[in-house]
């Protein structure tokens, strides 16, 4: 069975943005990444799905809801390749062991979403790259 915002084979439309959920924990420690004064445009990113985010008790977050030190399956549907990585903060962060960290595109993008989510996502760096031309 496929979630509610899958979208159709071929689709090329914008779909709404998943909800999210993190825990009151994962949500102090990545306000200090996202918030500093040198932030990439992927801090920037998670910023803004921070201030989004439903915010719960550590002990309250579905099973099924990516937190973080989550152990995540993810396919891309633009290159169908499956992956399963760890994802981490940036000082844990180790691609040889796959632990992604969340200030990555794919981190910032799966962070609080629940199993069986589609995201229609663009990086935020392909985002600005192609409106400066």
């Amino acid at each position: 069975m496929l979630p509610e915002n899958t979208p159709p084979t071929g689709l090329k439309q914008p779909f709404s943005r998943p909800r999210i959920v993190i825990t009151a924990s994962d949500y102090a420690r990545l306000v200090a990444f996202a918030e500093r004064p040198d932030r990439t445009p992927i801090a920037e990113y998670l910023s803004d799905e921070l201030t989004r985010a439903s915010i719960v008790d550590d002990d309250k977050l579905a099973a099924d809801v990516v937190r973080m030190g989550s152990l995540v399956t993810y396919r891309d549907l633009a290159s169908d390749r499956t992956r399963t990585i760890a994802l981490v903060f940036p000082q844990e962060a180790d691609m040889a062991r796959n632990r992604v960290s969340v200030l990555t595109p794919i981190g910032a993008a799966l962070i609080g979403l629940a199993v069986g989510i589609y995201l229609g996502w663009h990086p935020p760096e392909r985002r600005r790259r192609n409106q400066n031309g």
